[in-house]
């Protein structure tokens, strides 16, 4: 492990916090001071997580910027903080996508906007503690406090049946998130520490891996969602406002997904061999049904929510199809593959899933509604605005030369090693996703116009410019030069892989 000289991991959690309850007591009689301070923030936070790039050493799998001192000395619980090649990208993505979302408001949240943007500020910290703590009670707290400002997000700027989608949301990562704490106190037991790395390598029967990996499934699963426990996700993203959708696709998904890879593949190797046909099977679900139910929504983020579903299950199959990679042609190299795939595709998915729902938001904000049957035609009123929206869908139905396109093919690529009827059926999404992306582009942007509205609307500001353009570039940027992200990852995945092998 490499020691950080200075905190920068505790400044990128506590500055984001702090800063939102600066804003929480500034109140939303000083409004403006508040959307200010949340922009200087936000701002602030991820230049310096651009720190973590600069300082990374590639190469290593090492853990890099750690932070180590007692907690609670008691339960021996650290403050142990540190990320790897796996981490340190998620925890940049994080800064940024709040940074776009705080841009994205600018003044249009009108109600309580102070209260608004700390409870997004408090969530960025949180999100940086979840990817990089290395205690697991750590680990637990951050995810379980992830809960509060999201669940006052969509509970108090959220939509008409916003509560019951708030309630469903919270009761749904809730009782799957108890599980886990109770198996990670029974790893401690076994372990003698929280560490999340001393509990990598431990000698444990494998009925009782399988019963951590079914209590580390239940957490993880819902959080990802994947098929079956996926419903509490299209209602979530229906009523939430449009900074609540962005977080939520762009971060909030992707934390289930990490957890499968800090815990379950390298705590309980042997279960996550043995039940790797069930991951498989709820991943090509999920890729192919879904995608289907996704074609036939006739809200547009609907439509997105159950693509997000789709797309996540490309994540989850290149995490568990390594098992059988190895087992049929005995080839790392095809397990790493999949392996940088599922990585690559979290990351595209946060940049066009966030970009995505933000074309929704400025829609919404022109028209008041989300239904597909009341646009159409609006690429003659909004000629910049559809030419990024498109792009943003190209992305989204996996066009070659987007991000979309980069983590599909590595994972479809890497699938095709195991079998290839999963490859055949993970391929269909390209043809699924084209099928309802370029529907709904062709209905919202180029149809005839349903509505007399369309014919008053103005194309993005330069604000909107601003935050879309930004994502157009990181879009087009990790679509036509993916090197320098899957060299920071690989060793670390690399090692991984080390670590699931010693312990079958």
């Amino acid at each position: 492990m490499l020691e950080s000289s200075w905190p920068l991991l505790s400044v990128l959690i506590w500055l984001p916090i702090l800063g939102g309850a600066l804003i929480f007591l500034l109140g939303d009689d000083k409004a403006d001071r508040a959307r200010l301070v949340a922009l200087l923030v936000s701002g602030l936070t991820f230049v310096l997580s651009l720190g973590l790039i600069i300082g990374f050493e590639p190469g290593t799998a090492a853990m890099q910027f750690v932070e180590k001192r007692p907690w609670v000395e008691t339960l021996g619980v650290n403050y142990f903080l540190g990320v790897d090649g796996i981490s340190m990208p998620l925890v940049v993505l994080s800064t940024f996508a709040t940074l776009l979302v705080v841009l994205a408001a600018g003044s249009r949240i009108q109600y309580r906007p102070a209260m608004y943007l700390a409870c997004f500020l408090i969530m960025e910290g949180i999100m940086v503690g979840v990817f990089s703590a290395l205690d697991a009670i750590l680990f637990y707290v951050f995810w379980e406090a992830i809960l509060v400002p999201m669940f006052l997000i969509i509970g108090i700027w959220g939509g008409a049946e916003r509560i019951y989608a708030t309630i469903k949301f919270f009761l749904y990562t809730f009782v799957g998130s108890v599980l886990m704490l109770v198996a990670v106190i029974y790893l401690q037991f076994q372990a003698g520490s929280f560490s999340i790395p001393d509990m990598y390598g431990l000698d444990l029967p494998l009925a009782t891996q399988l019963w951590l990996f079914v209590a580390f499934l239940l957490a993880f699963a819902i959080k990802v969602p994947m098929w079956p426990v996926h419903t509490w996700l299209p209602d979530a993203h229906v009523q939430a406002p449009t900074g609540g959708s962005v977080i939520l696709a762009a971060i909030m998904l992707k934390l289930g997904a990490y957890g499968f890879v800090r815990f379950a593949l390298p705590i309980v190797p042997e279960a996550s061999m043995h039940l790797d046909w069930l991951m498989i099977l709820l991943s090509l679900i999920a890729v192919v049904y879904i995608g289907f139910v996704a074609m036939m929504q006739q809200d547009l983020k609907k439509l997105i929510a159950y693509s997000s579903i789709a797309h996540m299950g490309f994540v989850t199959l290149g995490f568990f199809v390594i098992f059988q990679v190895v087992a049929r042609t005995g080839d790392q190299a095809g397990a790493l593959l999949a392996l940088e795939g599922a990585m690559v595709q979290m990351v595209s998915h946060g940049f066009v899933s966030g970009a995505m729902f933000l074309c929704v938001g400025v829609l919404y904000d022109r028209m008041h509604t989300r239904m597909i049957s009341e646009y159409g035609g609006v690429a003659h009123r909004m000629p910049v605005f559809a030419g990024l929206f498109v792009l943003f869908g190209m992305a989204n139905a996996g066009l070659p030369g987007t991000s979309g396109f980069v983590g599909e093919f590595m994972v479809i690529l890497g699938s095709f090693q195991a079998n290839f009827w999963y490859a055949f059926l993970a391929g269909l999404t390209l043809i699924l996703g084209a099928a309802y992306t370029l529907w709904m582009i062709k209905r919202v942007m180029y149809g005839p116009v349903a509505n007399d509205n369309v014919g008053a609307l103005e194309d993005v500001d330069p604000g909107e410019k601003l935050v879309l353009g930004l994502l157009a570039v990181a879009v087009l940027w990790l679509g036509l030069w993916p090197a320098p992200l899957i060299a920071i990852m690989e060793p670390s995945l690399a090692n991984l892989l080390e670590v699931v092998n010693a312990g079958l």
